[in-house]
């Protein structure tokens, strides 16, 4: 609401996210998309209409409840990676299974075998300050991914990173689909677009989808 005036950030519309897909959610700054990312990831409640995690929906839920599922149920990788400056990046993956009360010992075993996968078992000592952008998003990756969520949701994860980072970013995300995760990401950035299954196209709230290889404007 501002003054008077109603703002609609999504029109009515109803759209599917599946698990063994990687959706692309593109459009101009304001069109909605930052809105559509917020509903998905429990942050905000709709204002209208129902949204649906798995088979719970979550309208009704209190405040405490939907933090119940961002915590088991969905993974966040953001643009500026969010990782706490103080800790290692071994320490950064442990937090969400730490935040589910299993034990440390579990949390470190869990931790270090994905960053080993990950390719960053050389980096777990290290701070986020002493790492590469590129890095930094993995571990972001890994520690989103840490608890086993089915929605991953990623907010403009390549938008700073370079060329060769941007590609083994996008290879494992990628590879999450595989883990029957539903992977979602938010970007400006085009070169991403190979990569999807599906592309949501948002334009002043409106919701428009196509398959991999198609263009709306086409």
């Amino acid at each position: 609401m501002t003054g008077d005036s109603s703002v609609i950030a999504l029109q009515p519309t109803t759209v599917e996210f599946r698990k063994n897909e990687l959706t692309l959610i593109v459009g101009p700054s304001g069109s909605g998309k930052t809105t559509l990312l917020s509903l998905l990831g429990c942050v905000i409640y709709p204002t209208t209409g129902d949204v649906w995690i798995e088979d719970e929906c979550v309208n009704n839920l209190s405040e405490n409840e939907l933090a119940e599922i961002r915590l088991n149920k969905i993974g966040f990788v953001f643009q500026g990676f969010n990782l706490l400056a103080p800790l290692s990046g071994l320490e950064n993956v442990m937090q969400p299974l730490l935040m589910q009360g299993v034990s440390h010992k579990e949390a470190r075993s869990k931790a270090l075998a994905l960053l080993n996968e990950f390719g960053l078992g050389d980096r777990i000592k290290n701070l986020p300050r002493n790492l590469s952008g590129g890095q930094q998003q993995r571990i972001a990756i890994a520690r989103a991914l840490i608890t086993n969520p089915g929605l991953i949701l990623c907010d403009e994860p390549t938008a700073s990173l370079d060329h060769k980072s941007t590609l083994q970013v996008m290879d494992n995300l990628c590879a999450l689909k595989q883990k029957e995760c539903a992977v979602i990401i938010v970007t400006h950035d085009m070169r991403l677009r190979k990569y999807a299954d599906r592309t949501i196209y948002v334009t002043d709230g409106s919701i428009c989808e196509s398959s991999a290889g198609e263009n709306p404007d086409n």
